[in-house]
């Protein structure tokens, strides 16, 4: 049963967050707030805590991948893999909205950020669809929508966090992240097809000659290959997650520099400062975060709450039902390294008395956190889009439904079909 002192704690954290305070000082002010009134604990204790969090390996990878993004977004890597999908498909009905959805997809298969995800495609794409004729209510959906792809397919930086508190294996989540993330792709681009199989006003692209395609590919060869070599580094078992980090960013800053020519070696002190302002705050989130979940652990209030939900829900449908009900909300008030850092301690212990693959819940929350982003009203994605776009949140939360729609449908799949996206996993050995 849940204490007063335990509904009160969590009372001051949502006060907190509700209010102009940091994420990392709420989370940090909430943990010293309940060792000092409720627990007999000493204060060192947190203070520890706190300093212990940072001095973890796991957190390189994220670290890494944030700067692999920057050097793609401030390169020309983004707008090549955006040429490569267009030559792909913009010859078909609606064909500049799917080469938007794939260049999605592909920034993401290396980022692994929605948010860098709806910044660097958004801006390129938003455009380019209006001058092409395509109307807002499709454009600004779709560029709100199609970056969620950039934590779902992996790397994920919500993936490696969520890993990274549970033990689980890191490799395995990747592969699984690769099912919805490819449904996801393919709904959209049907969705695309239908949408616009009639529509004569937009500007559609012969089909492209052989030549056309064999130039774009070898414009862009550089910058796919990036994907491939992070994915096949990991799974052929050449280097770890942690490694392919570190050999993104160095591939990707000899292309941007030496092969490309579109970065200057003064411009790595820039990128790399501006990664690093990123990534001490998410050090800062993950500090206060474990801060906070070494107190809930010692006020053993995720066993009492396990007790609690055992005797309101007395089936694993139900019990995930529920869970994905409240963590689509929480995705759309809290950005997803601190909802798994916050959350994820809580209802990870609950999982066995369910029977449920912790691996498998990892990517359920990672999707519905990644739908969150996009869900009206408060999604971080509309509020971006809106600043690329200008055309307002109400029109944009409109305009993102459908694609919502879609995405809640893959959420249901992947949630209870298990076999389906846990398949990739077991055969790599990463499930018994």
């Amino acid at each position: 049963m849940l204490h007063l002192s335990d509904i009160i704690v969590f009372l001051i954290l949502i006060g907190c967050l509700s209010s102009y305070i940091p994420v990392f000082m709420a989370l940090f002010f909430t943990s010293i707030a309940g060792f000092a009134l409720f627990t007999e604990m000493p204060l060192m204790i947190a203070f520890q805590t706190l300093l212990k969090s940072l001095d973890n390996f796991a957190l390189v990878v994220v670290l890494f991948f944030i700067l692999c993004g920057n050097i793609m977004t401030k390169g020309s890597i983004v707008k090549k893999l955006i040429d490569i999908a267009n030559v792909m498909v913009s010859f078909l009905p609606g064909g500049l909205g799917m080469a938007g959805i794939l260049a999605c997809a592909m920034f993401g298969a290396i980022s692994g950020s929605t948010v860098a995800t709806v910044v660097a495609i958004g801006g390129f794409m938003i455009p380019a669809l209006r001058e092409h004729g395509y109307p807002d209510s499709y454009t600004t959906g779709l560029m709100a929508s199609a970056p969620n792809l950039g934590v779902i397919i992996p790397p994920s930086i919500g993936m490696i966090l969520y890993s990274m508190i549970t033990n689980v294996s890191l490799e395995g989540l990747f592969l699984s992240g690769f099912v919805p993330g490819l449904l996801i792709v393919a709904l959209f681009c049907i969705y695309t097809v239908f949408y616009f199989r009639k529509d004569t006003k937009i500007t559609k692209n012969p089909p492209p000659d052989f030549v056309s395609v064999i130039k774009a590919f070898k414009n862009g060869f550089f910058a796919i290959m990036l994907p491939v070599l992070i994915f096949g580094g990991i799974f052929s078992g050449v280097f770890t997650a942690n490694e392919a980090a570190v050999v993104a960013c160095v591939y990707a800053f000899i292309v941007e520099i030496f092969i490309h020519r579109t970065m200057k070696i003064k411009d790595m002190y820039y990128v790399t400062v501006n990664s690093a302002v990123t990534s001490a705050t998410l050090l800062m989130i993950v500090a206060g975060a474990t801060c906070f979940g070494r107190f809930i652990t010692l006020e053993n209030i995720p066993g009492r709450l396990t007790d609690f939900v055992m005797g309101s829900i007395d089936s694993s449908i139900s019990f995930l039902l529920v869970m994905n009900i409240f963590l689509l909300v929480v995705g759309m008030f809290m950005d997803i390294i601190s909802a798994v850092l916050i959350i994820g301690p809580v209802i990870v212990p609950m999982l066995y008395s369910f029977n449920i693959d912790p691996l498998h819940f990892g990517l359920i929350m990672t999707v519905n956190l990644a739908i969150g982003y996009c869900t009206p009203p408060m999604g971080v994605s509309l509020f971006i889009t809106d600043t690329i776009s200008g055309n307002g949140i109400v029109k944009i939360s409109k305009a993102v439904f459908p694609f919502l729609i879609i995405q809640i449908f893959v959420l249901m799949l992947i949630t209870y079909l298990p076999d389906m996206v846990l398949y990739l996993p077991k055969v790599f050995g990463f499930i018994k």
